[in-house]
């Protein structure tokens, strides 16, 4: 093992994971240096002026300069070959102007992950037009072989970017300076075919680098320089798939971009129609993400494309999401399912349906996009961190945690799969037993709870509500199924648990508290109305979001908790959660708080991105975007928040009343649910 990279111990952290040292952080975080803001100065881009392009095998971000700061291949939990997102030499590809770094516009090609930008010069304007580029299939994959069907169109395993001249001439610069193994290797370029093709050698891997401009070689990176003349085009292209192929010339570049346009136009298509609604393109660009999130060979989906932006500037919440969570398999499929991508939801189905289980037949609470099992955890201290957050991790402590809620994330998908394809798939069903048994044998046990706090575990309400979901939609499965004995059982359990929470769970004003040993509060348990624990109409339900929404915000936006309450095993104060602020959306819909859900859905549609992407957090005094980016998670809960208020708009336009919580889930009632 490299003196710059250590294994973390087993069974510690997480999502969120919890380190009990001042391992990874620099030293005035060490000694209690004032907190760093997330808008000080800084040679890193703000998180949310990142463009993110995807092949549906790994994805890429784009600085506001023109500079890809981050790609892996050949997938997205690979190492980096340009990393300069976490530390400023750790690789980075530019193409664009010379001496031009901010450029006039940025957008993507409607209804496409291709991304254009354009430049205006001291000598005319330019356009760039970027993407991770996918065509037709027309032999195995041997670089990310597909345990899935193969598609009709699939990733060429290459990144193109073309430039024009749009008018004016325009002096325009490529460097490349690939840096493998997260920033450890630089690359060993070697011309090949002339000055036109160029390989980079590093850590057993390498890839090509085409293009029509005239390359020289610079130590470990290439670069090119070329004035283009009105109308002019150019192109740069880098492969990593079988053979090294490439664009042959500017012509093929812009072919291969027209036919990655038509992939994700007529992927998004297929989906349901959107409403002709303002929050259409909202609605949209989260789907493209959710997709472009989503690892094409095995249905998997990453929680983010990153690892390590910081939830706290400049501190130690950082941790790698390039893997696939149990926990968001619920809010994947029901997000694909409201958009009619059944084949996606399919796909993600049998992900779930392949991995292998615990001893006692429950899953891990995550995996590797290939199924794997072991995402041990490492830093990486030779990387300086974004913006100086550290540690660095790569990998995933928490794979191997116990938490009790991930039986009804599991449950719960599987049930609204099972409705929408009316049928209950022979190979789920091991599934729903096993997960109901470990759902009924832990829920009377103590947790990290859903957030995984590194404290005493403690009876969390999140974790029984979500073992109640796991008894309540197994009796559903069960009944599906004809089997009267089980479904009979496991009512009879949800019932028990649900009448431990309202025995334990409650603080003496009705309100739902973070766990049976504190009147705290917590976002997590704005998921009580979302499964439909108590029906909207209900005054538990109706206060316990009104306390969140009033007790548990900053302006406006939900914390998951409040640090200064919770033994999290962290230093630093985070900024407000995404998700708990769209889960408060659905929420306060759910409730009847019509008019408030839709105030805060207008706020949380205004702080997006200028691309329109989000991350995990927001630091509501700086206005600035935090964690790992962009995040599935967010873009998930903003799909199901527009859905229901969507869906209450047109049911109030037709006069009849407010949807049910259990509207969008599309599932049946339970039998004997009090």
């Amino acid at each position: 093992m490299s003196t710059t990279e250590r294994t973390t111990p087993a069974g510690g952290g997480a999502r969120k994971r919890r380190v009990g040292t001042d391992h990874g952080r620099t030293p005035s975080e060490a000694v209690g240096a004032p907190i760093q803001s997330a808008a000080a100065p800084s040679p890193f881009p703000p998180i949310a002026d990142y463009a993110f392009l995807s092949d549906c095998h790994t994805g890429a971000l784009v600085a506001p300069d023109g500079s890809i700061d981050w790609l892996c291949v050949p997938r997205f939990d690979a190492p980096s070959v340009f990393g300069t997102l976490l530390d400023r030499e750790a690789g980075m590809f530019r193409l664009g102007p010379f001496g031009t770094t901010v450029p006039s516009g940025r957008y993507y090609e409607p209804g496409t992950n291709v991304l254009v930008t354009t430049w205006k010069t001291h000598g005319g304007w330019l356009e760039v037009r970027d993407a991770l580029t996918l065509g037709p299939t027309t032999c195995e994959d041997t670089i990310t072989p597909h345990t899935r069907p193969p598609a009709d169109e699939d990733a060429d395993h290459m990144l193109v970017r073309t430039v024009m001249s749009l008018e004016g001439e325009v002096e325009i610069e490529l460097i490349c300076e690939p840096a493998f193994d997260y920033g450890r290797t630089p690359a060993q370029w070697q011309l090949v075919e002339g000055r036109h093709a160029a390989d980079a050698t590093g850590a057993g891997q390498t890839i090509r680098l085409h293009t029509d401009l005239e390359l020289g070689i610079e130590v470990n990176r290439i670069r090119a320089r070329h004035r283009l003349r009105p109308g002019e085009q150019a192109f740069a292209a880098l492969s990593w798939n079988e053979g090294l192929t490439g664009p042959a010339d500017a012509q093929d570049a812009t072919r291969r971009l027209a036919a990655t346009v038509s992939f994700w136009r007529k992927w998004l298509g297929r989906a349901r129609p959107f409403a002709d609604h303002r929050w259409r393109d909202a609605i949209q660009r989260s789907a493209l993400t959710i997709k472009g999130l989503t690892y094409m060979p095995t249905g998997a989906t990453v929680a983010a494309l990153t690892t390590s932006l910081p939830e706290t500037p400049g501190g130690e919440r950082n941790w790698d999401y390039r893997y696939t969570w149990m926990r968001d398999s619920t809010f994947t499929l029901q997000a694909l399912h409201l958009l009619g991508l059944d084949w996606e939801a399919d796909e993600f189905m049998q992900f779930v349906a392949d991995v292998e289980p615990n001893a006692d037949g429950g899953l891990q609470i995550m995996y590797g996009i290939d199924g794997r099992r072991d995402l041990t955890e490492s830093f990486r201290e030779d990387l300086s961190g974004y913006a100086g957050a550290r540690p660095v991790r790569i990998g995933n402590g928490a794979f191997n945690q116990r938490q009790n809620d991930v039986f009804g994330a599991v449950l719960d998908s599987i049930l609204k799969h099972t409705v929408h394809s009316q049928r209950l798939p022979r190979r789920l069903w091991p599934i729903v037993q096993a997960q109901a048994e470990c759902a009924g044998n832990a829920w009377r046990q103590p947790d990290q709870g859903i957030w995984e706090a590194r404290g005493k575990p403690q009876h969390y309400v999140s974790s029984k509500l979500m073992c109640w979901v796991a008894m309540d939609r197994a009796a559903q499965l069960a009944h599906i199924r004809g089997d009267r004995k089980l479904q009979a059982t496991w009512a009879t359990t949800a019932l028990e648990i649900r009448d431990d929470i309202l025995g334990h769970g409650l603080r003496p004003d009705g309100v739902l508290r973070q766990h049976y040993g504190t009147d705290a509060l917590d976002a997590s348990t704005l998921l009580a109305p979302i499964f439909g624990f108590l029906p909207g109409e209900d005054e538990r339900m109706h206060s316990s979001v009104i306390a969140i929404a009033e007790e548990l915000t900053e302006n406006g936006y939900v914390l998951r908790y409040r640090t200064d309450e919770t033994d999290d095993g962290l230093s630093g104060k985070e900024g407000t959660f995404l998700i708990c602020s769209f889960w408060l959306v659905s929420a306060l819909s759910i409730v009847g708080e019509t008019q408030r859900a839709h105030d805060l859905m207008e706020r949380l549609l205004r702080i997006g991105s200028p691309l329109g992407l989000y991350a995990e957090e927001f630091d509501v005094s700086t206005n600035r975007h935090l964690g790992n980016f962009p995040q599935a998670f967010s873009h998930l809960a903003l799909i199901e928040a527009s859905a229901r208020i969507i869906l209450a708009e047109q049911l109030a336009l037709e006069g009849l009343g407010p949807p049910s919580s259990g509207a969008l889930a599309g599932s049946i009632p339970p039998a004997d649910r009090r």
